[in-house]
């Protein structure tokens, strides 16, 4: 009896991992939606605006004498918003923030592209043909490697990819636990690794250009800012991903026994490619050719139609309208893959894939509006261009410069994603504070950028936080009935910490040691 009762009054004390995700998940879960955060800090920034202009609060402006937007005095004073000059500025550009908000535009073309291809059903049978022709010595590199390109394709990765690779694995008799782990970190850790150009690049870059032209107005950032780095980071996460899986992850979950499963296995198909998707398969192929081709002919040539006045790339018109041949990229061999393989017959076929991919984007422009007009706010106030010369100067009276300031970057990055699943979410709330503090500190936005996405995708994987979490746990309690969240997130652990540390260093060899570009013409440092 005594013991009984002192069982109870004593129970054993959680390991302190499990403590740490318990308080993860908790604090997650007293966040609102991301559409009210951005309503809340809309109502901030009016108040802190007013209180701010009330006490006169203003930082000396680093720009030189005569620059254009300084003041004669050479202060920078926040801006108040909170009285009748406010209010006639915010209701009467309430449409205009919208509407002008740099990635409304930019993503919602691209995935008009993205959709025929995705309703056509050529990028699930491209993702299909990947893993399942991959070699039993290949499969798991391959499997995070297909994951990683499959963001291409917004959702495809987390519907189609990650259910399939644990099909895979448990097919060749490896715990299915694992392949879905290969995959979601593929898909999620490697978010923002790819080797095309995706939808979440213009989003990125547009807010990013916001946020630099607080400190220079005529900055602008392409949405293949950070393209060469990324385009290597699909082969270095693709190699760490592998090597996780099959050194950390499989051994630690053991040998699987499919009584473990919640549900019967035994009817676990594949899937596998039929003949005539094989065919429309092959001629997509050569409509990827053709379009590759043609695209090359506009700025590959000394001539290209393309290119810019002074004849190169950087700068050129093509670059310009990157977002315009994304949508080509993916519409016309999306089109070709329906066409042969019936699921499009007509032009109605088409338009039905383009408006149901706009209807599925009706949260995401809820989102853009708030976070517009919070974009705004922040920019009139001026709080944007005082916090950042106020935190460069911090910065460098510390003397935190150079890669301890972005390894310091990257892991608040990375611990702030735990609480804002969201990208364009988080980076809408810190663009505006970051991008231009370290500008003055001396770095380009486009490695400011670059360092911040390393940062967002790695610790996607473990927090309940990220919106295709709950599907993935869906997923893996097919096979592992009594599966809950802290054995999903301890399953993920290793890819995020392994991933955060070995990114990191990718980004400090790359930029500190050889000084490579991150993108097209876009620079290391900035210089005003």
């Amino acid at each position: 009896m005594s013991s009984s009762t002192s069982i109870k009054q004593n129970p054993p004390k959680k390991p302190l991992f499990t403590r740490f995700l318990d308080s993860v998940e908790y604090l997650g879960n007293l966040l609102p939606h991301p559409i009210t955060l951005f309503a809340i800090f809309c109502l901030a920034i009016l108040v802190l605006s007013g209180i701010a202009g009330y006490f006169e609060v203003s930082v000396v402006d680093p720009r030189p004498e005569g620059a254009k937007g300084r003041a004669a005095d050479g202060m920078i004073y926040v801006v108040s918003l909170l009285n009748a000059d406010g209010l006639r500025l915010i209701v009467t550009s309430l449409v205009k923030n919208f509407v002008g908000f740099a990635p409304l535009g930019t993503v919602l073309v691209a995935m008009l592209g993205v959709a025929i291809a995705e309703y056509s059903g050529l990028l699930s049978a491209a993702m299909r043909g990947l893993v399942m022709g991959a070699s039993k010595r290949m499969v798991t590199v391959t499997v995070v490697f297909a994951g990683i390109i499959s963001n291409t394709a917004s959702e495809l990765g987390y519907v189609v990819l990650i259910p399939l690779a644990a099909m895979l694995f448990h097919s060749l008799g490896r715990h299915p636990l694992a392949g879905l782990a290969a995959a979601f970190a593929g898909v999620s850790g490697g978010y923002s690794a790819n080797l095309l150009i995706g939808t979440v690049d213009p989003l990125l870059s547009g807010i990013t250009e916001t946020a630099a032209q607080v400190i220079d107005p005529s900055y602008t950032v392409g949405p293949e800012a950070n393209w060469y780095f990324m385009f290597v980071s699909t082969f270095f996460i693709a190699g760490m991903g592998a090597f996780v899986t099959e050194k950390i992850v499989e051994p630690k979950l053991g040998q699987y026994r499919d009584e473990e499963a919640s549900e019967d296995l035994s009817k676990d198909t594949m899937g596998k490619l039929t003949a005539l998707e094989k065919k429309a398969l092959k001629w997509a192929g050569v409509a990827v050719l053709a379009v590759s081709a043609l695209l090359a002919w506009t700025i590959v040539p000394e001539n290209g139609v393309l290119r810019s006045e002074a004849g190169t790339v950087a700068g050129s018109p093509f670059l310009k309208s990157i977002v315009a041949f994304i949508f080509v990229f993916f519409a016309i061999p999306g089109f070709v893959y329906g066409r042969i393989a019936g699921t499009m017959k007509t032009d109605r076929d088409v338009i039905d894939a383009m408006s149901k991919s706009m209807s599925s984007m009706g949260m995401y422009i809820v989102l853009v509006f708030f976070a517009a007009q919070f974009v705004a706010f922040f920019k009139w106030t001026n709080f944007g261009q005082v916090f950042a010369v106020a935190g460069a100067d911090f910065l460098q009276n510390v003397g935190l410069t150079g890669p301890g300031l972005f390894f310091a970057f990257i892991l608040m990055c990375g611990f702030i994603n735990l609480m804002i699943g969201s990208a364009s979410a988080q980076w809408a709330v810190t663009a505006p504070i970051f991008v231009p503090m370290l500008m003055l500190v001396g770095y380009a936005p486009e490695t400011i950028q670059a360092a911040y996405r390393i940062g967002d995708s790695t610790t996607n994987i473990i927090t309940p936080m990220m919106s295709y979490f709950g599907l993935i746990l869906a997923v893996a309690t097919r096979y592992m009935k009594n599966l809950g969240i802290g054995t999903l997130i301890a399953t993920m652990l290793p890819y995020s910490i392994c991933f955060i540390v070995g990114w990191s260093v990718l980004f400090y060899v790359w930029v500190f040691l050889f000084g490579l570009p991150v993108g097209p013409g876009a620079a290391t440092y900035y210089t005003p």
